[in-house]
């Protein structure tokens, strides 16, 4: 490798990215005696290294250790973010990308299609259900990962890609010569009427395009006779902040704060209010969150929950009150930093105590204290200083200091056997069966999902097959009521009885994902949900805090 000259390399490198970070001229902040002082002493130490290290060095390796050394050194959300990662990353936040538009995992070793996005390219030139991706352009595509999937399926917007596929159903390759278009990514998913009255709708994640995906949503919801909203919150990590103000403003009444920001810069002072006009500005809300739902999730659930306008159900979010902005190094590298904090209408600050620099003891005491709000509610809320302590508009008390904890709190019950079969025998059983079964279920069902639905009951046999999948993987179930034992994962015969329909429910949901996508799945799924159920069982608490945008109010249940 050829030695680079100290006139053009590392210093100019890292010279010209700190501009870029701080979006200004350098010579702006070299009036700063301090600042001048500290980029001298890094130029000379990286010019030493250059000239006098016993290998050769490379600029780009060096310059981007040294910014990820430097950013380690600040608060645990802001990020470097390699060029070659950058793309993605803002896809993420713009809610679409050049693509051929499918859904695909890769069980194995080969991408199986879940679904083709209607409309999108693969779906207009045959692309089915159930097909394997063999083959992307001259070279195999067995073996290749989720990512490098994806990376050789996206490009740009009008440019074509060949594919191979493996069709089981056929026995047969075909190949498809594909142009790219443009893919919306989908962050409100599976939306649907859980009753004549209540309507469900499901936010993963927060794009620039989640409020008109929201809107429509709820307007189809609202034309259906929905009278009161499930907002599913869960696993959502945020995004873009914008979009949780604006569905913020559909709920809430003209001049409410949604949120307070505050920063070193004039721009970030400033407090986010509602409008009027909102779509849903007087139903009954209910919103789900969990230690998965974080940022711009808590920015939303944060400003319902303090003006007493949606009652919250779940476990606590993951606390994460920090705003992240990025700025273009030049390279197409990205510095994801942190330009200010903020604060729900009370005051509060969601954000979990940090140290800078100490990335895994924030971690480490971060998930200590989720799972204690989890497992030890009631020791978790004794440990909570009163000056932590906020009233809602109308009195309720709520907590900062790290996340937001729900009006009412489901806790996991560690014993049962239920909670077992979530933590991820459901879907390893489902993946399983569906491989051995998948040509039967497709030329049965794909069509179908109305029916699939409605009328697919998992067979004795398909059950049978359940329990012996589960001894394989360490449950044992017992005639002898004695040898139970569920810290051993022994549990009762009974008790396996008594769950035989939850977890048929559990597997139909996650064969329906297999087959047709998270659209029919939800629905099922749902209704084998803890959570979900409880929630449904709460409505008063939901419909009293409504009665405050109306006009009275009585009391809330909380636990």
């Amino acid at each position: 490798m050829k030695r680079l000259s100290k006139y053009h390399i590392l210093p100019a490198v890292l010279l010209i990215a700190f501009g870029a970070v701080l979006g200004v001229q350098i010579d702006t902040y070299l009036t700063d005696d301090d600042l001048g002082t500290q980029l001298d002493k890094m130029r000379q130490a990286l010019v030493v290294m250059n000239k006098e290290y016993v290998d050769p060095l490379d600029a780009a390796d060096v310059a981007e250790e040294g910014i990820e050394g430097m950013i380690s050194s600040l608060d645990p959300h802001s990020t470097y973010i390699p060029a070659d990662r950058a793309e993605d990353v803002k896809d993420q936040y713009q809610g679409s990308f050049g693509g051929i538009g499918i859904v695909f995992e890769v069980p194995n070793d080969t991408a199986r299609v879940i679904s083709p996005v209607a409309g999108g390219p693969s779906e207009e030139m045959g692309v089915m259900a159930g097909d394997r991706i063999v083959g992307i352009e001259d070279s195999s595509a067995v073996g290749l990962s989720s990512n490098e999937i994806q990376n050789s399926l996206k490009g740009e917007i009008g440019t074509e890609v060949q594919i191979t596929v493996y069709r089981p159903t056929m026995d047969d390759r075909l190949d498809f010569t594909l142009t790219r278009e443009e893919i919306e990514t989908q962050s409100v998913r599976s939306p649907y009427m859980v009753d004549d009255r209540t309507g469900y709708i499901n936010i993963t994640r927060f794009t620039m395009k989640t409020h008109d995906e929201f809107r429509e949503a709820a307007s189809t919801l609202l034309d259906q006779g929905m009278e009161r909203l499930v907002l599913d919150l869960r696993g959502n990590p945020g995004g873009v902040m914008r979009s949780s103000w604006q569905i913020a403003n559909e709920m809430l009444g003209e001049k409410m704060t949604i949120v307070e920001t505050k920063g070193r810069s004039e721009q970030m002072n400033r407090t986010i209010s509602a409008r009027p006009g909102g779509m849903l500005a007087d139903q009954p809300i209910i919103v789900l969150v969990n230690r998965g739902s974080a940022s711009a999730s808590e920015i939303l659930s944060g400003a319902l929950q303090d003006h007493d306008r949606a009652f919250l159900v779940g476990r606590r979010t993951f606390g994460k009150g920090l705003i992240q902005k990025q700025f273009d190094l030049g390279d197409k590298s990205v510095l994801q930093m942190t330009v200010g904090r903020y604060y729900t209408p009370a005051g509060r600050l969601i954000q979990s105590p940090y140290e800078r620099g100490e990335r895994e003891d924030y971690y480490e005491e971060k998930f200590s204290t989720i799972n204690q709000a989890t497992y030890h509610l009631n020791e978790y809320r004794e440990s909570i200083p009163d000056s932590l302590a906020y009233q809602t508009d109308h009195g309720r008390t709520v907590f900062g200091g790290g996340g937001i904890l729900p009006d009412y709190v489901v806790q996991p019950d560690t014993a049962a056997l239920s909670h077992l079969v979530q933590s991820g025998l459901d879907y390893a059983f489902a993946r399983k069966w569906f491989g051995e079964n998948e040509t039967d279920l497709r030329e049965t069902w794909q069509d179908r999902p109305e029916e699939f639905q409605s009328s697919f009951e998992p067979s004795e046999n398909m059950m049978d097959s359940f329990w012996s999948f589960a001894e394989k993987n360490g449950v044992q179930i017992t005639e002898n009521p004695d040898s139970v034992d569920t810290a051993e994962r022994v549990y009762a015969a009974q008790t396996a009885q008594d769950e035989q329909a939850f977890v048929a429910t559990r597997v139909k949901g996650y064969l329906a994902r297999l087959i047709y996508g998270r659209g029919v799945a939800r629905p099922i799924l749902n209704r084998a949900d803890p959570i979900f159920q409880e929630a449904m069982s709460l409505w008063p608490s939901s419909q009293d805090l409504a009665a405050y945008h109306k006009t009275a109010a009585p009391t809330i249940q909380q636990n």
